[in-house]
């Protein structure tokens, strides 16, 4: 029985975790906790944190975590470079898994996207288009900014020389190297993500759309039975899979 904490519990990811989390016989939530509540009082009691928290609260977290030698799966995104360095971190004292979407289907696309830009090569435009739900905070996604991640890697470019975020004007002729990424909010949309390899006389789209927090929730609650029996070290949901 692996033991979790959830932080930010309150929030939508959060009680989809708690719901989904009562059907998985061999998990069991010992602590759920959020704005005001003090993790310190309740870590003892789990083998692993998940943290669908904010940006800002995630280092804090990480670093109570390789404290107390806790496993730690992590989905909040749009954390800055130095949260992001702040956690990886931890990685020498606790196994984590650090992922901007944990969704099966989306972890095939960071697949597929990658096996697509290399056959296709660079004649083919790439563009990312994502949409979500009104009250998301972040732009763009986190799982666009991987998709962009992996598109720029295989063509050995750098993302930040490389990446344009919409456009608006006189932008002038699209470059080859470009990657454009592209945000769309509204409504009670989940999450879609379409990654677009644009040719000459032909265009190949790769699409994946989430109708339910459930794919995200039972991801994340699969990582962390597996971040559990770990060596400290920095994962994603690719390792999870078995998709490296």
């Amino acid at each position: 029985m692996t033991k979790i904490i959830i932080t930010g519990s309150n929030g939508r990811m959060g009680r989809t975790l708690i719901s989904c989390a009562a059907h998985h016989n061999d998990l069991q939530v010992v602590g759920q906790i959020d704005q005001g509540d003090d993790l310190k009082t309740v870590i003892g009691q789990g083998d692993v944190v998940i943290d669908f928290s904010s940006h800002s609260a995630t280092p804090a977290i990480a670093m109570l975590c390789a404290a107390h030698k806790k496993a730690l799966v992590i989905g909040t995104t749009g954390h800055s470079p130095e949260e992001k360095s702040q956690i990886a971190n931890c990685q020498s004292q606790i196994p984590i898994v650090l992922s901007s979407n944990f969704s099966t289907g989306v972890n095939t696309l960071f697949w597929l996207t990658r096996k697509a830009a290399e056959i296709l090569g660079p004649d083919f435009d790439l563009e990312i288009v994502e949409m979500h739900h009104r009250l998301k905070r972040d732009a763009p996604s986190g799982t666009a900014k991987t998709l962009a991640e992996i598109l720029a890697e295989v063509r050995k470019l750098r993302l930040d020389k490389v990446v344009r975020y919409g456009r608006d004007g006189i932008v002038g002729e699209r470059t080859a190297e470009e990657i454009g990424v592209h945000s769309v909010r509204g409504g009670d949309v989940v999450g879609d993500h379409t990654v677009i390899f644009a040719g000459v006389g032909e265009r190949v789209e790769l699409t994946h759309k989430a109708s339910t927090r459930e794919t995200f929730a039972n991801g994340a609650l699969r990582a962390a039975n597996w971040v559990t029996k770990q060596k400290p070290g920095l994962y994603d949901m690719q390792d999870v899979l078995g998709l490296k």
